[in-house]
C-alpha cells in the first residue's frame, strides 16, 4: 500500500484524490480528496465501481466519520462545455486540495496540472491499489449520485435516477426524443443523438 510507505517516512497526511462523472453525458464532474489515519480499518473500502450503491452509501458515511480530513468539489456543466472535461478534472482536483491540509497526494491515473510534481504521485488504477484513492472515489460517487437524483426530479424524461447522466441506451434514446437539456455536455458532441 502506497500510504504505508509514505507513513514510514513520517509523511502522515497523505491525500487520496479521485473523480467521478468524467465520461457522463450530463451533470457535473465531482472530485474528492481524503486523508486517512494510519490505523484506518479498510472494512471493504475499494474502487467505488466494484461496490453496490447500498454498500457505497454505508462506506461513504464510514469514511467521512473516520478520516482525518476530506473535501469534495464539483465542476458544473457550463465549465465542462466551455473548457472541456480535462480542464474540469484538474480544476476539481485543485479545488479539493485547496480545502485540506496535506503533506503528499496520491492521485488516480495522472498528474495534476499546475500542481507541484514533488508533492504528488499518479497511480494507474489507483482506486484498486490505494485505500485513500478508493475512499475518495467512494465519497465522490455517492455525492454525485445524490446530485443526479435531485436532477432527475427536474429532468425525469432522461432517467438520471438510473443512469446518473451516463450514455445508456435509454439516455441516448431520450436525447433523440426530447433533445438536450441545460445540464447536457454539448462539448461531448451529443447532437448526433438528436
Amino acid at each position: 500500500m502506497h500510504e504505508k510507505l509514505l507513513w514510514k517516512r513520517n509523511i502522515l497526511r497523505v491525500a487520496g484524490v479521485d473523480e467521478v462523472g468524467r465520461g457522463a453525458f450530463a451533470g457535473p464532474l465531482v472530485a474528492a480528496s481524503v486523508i486517512l489515519p494510519e490505523k484506518f480499518k479498510r472494512n471493504g473500502v475499494k474502487d467505488s465501481k466494484l461496490l453496490s450503491p447500498h454498500k457505497r452509501e454505508i462506506l461513504s458515511k464510514y469514511i467521512l466519520e473516520n478520516s482525518l480530513a476530506y473535501s469534495i468539489s464539483k465542476v458544473n456543466t457550463a465549465f465542462i462545455n466551455k473548457y472541456g472535461v480535462g480542464k474540469a478534472t484538474h480544476k476539481a482536483f485543485l479545488d479539493c486540495l485547496k480545502k485540506i491540509k496535506f503533506d503528499f497526494v496520491l492521485v488516480d491515473g495522472f498528474k495534476i496540472k499546475d500542481f507541484d510534481t514533488r508533492l504528488q504521485k499518479p497511480i494507474i488504477h489507483g482506486d484498486n491499489i490505494s485505500v485513500s484513492i478508493a475512499a475518495a472515489s467512494i465519497i465522490a460517487k455517492v455525492y454525485r449520485d445524490n446530485l443526479m437524483r435531485k436532477l432527475h426530479k427536474k429532468y425525469p424524461q432522461y432517467n438520471f435516477l438510473q443512469n446518473k447522466g451516463y450514455g445508456t441506451k435509454f439516455h441516448r434514446e431520450a436525447i433523440s426524443k426530447f433533445g438536450l437539456c441545460r445540464i447536457h455536455r454539448t462539448s461531448f458532441n451529443l447532437r448526433k443523438y438528436t
